[in-house]
């Protein structure tokens, strides 16, 4: 799927109130590269930025996949920046799929968040 591709997904499928200023910077195989800006005078909060997790998550792990567990370390806190989200599919196992997501405030630097999960494509 190319960037275009996965940002006009995006776009359809998400809530308007997850996308914050959602932009698909690179899309390779099973690596992903978002890129999301706050709206003047908001900052993130910490459902925002699990948000962007799930999106991060989902954007590499495939669109249909659902959250079944989620581990976050806060390593430090959001600037009032664009967001940064970097995550990649460390393995798929039959319906089962591991995934990690960076996040980063501005530039991938000095990461403020790092999440792991588990993700199903299995419809219930």
């Amino acid at each position: 799927m190319t960037e275009d591709e996965l940002q006009k997904l995006l776009e359809k499928i998400l809530p308007a109130a997850d996308l914050h200023g959602l932009f698909v910077e690179e899309c390779q195989d099973q690596d992903v590269r978002l890129r999301f800006s706050l709206t003047a005078g908001e900052a993130w909060s910490m459902p925002a930025l699990l948000s962007l997790v799930d999106t991060a998550l989902r954007a590499a792990a495939g669109l249909e996949a659902r959250l079944t567990h989620l581990n976050v370390t806060v390593l430090r806190q959001a600037q009032a920046a664009d967001v940064l989200a970097l995550s990649r599919v460390l393995r798929r196992d039959g319906d089962s799929i591991h995934a990690e997501a960076w996040l980063f405030s501005h530039a991938a630097i000095d990461p403020m968040l790092h999440a792991t999960a588990s993700l199903s494509t299995r419809l219930r």
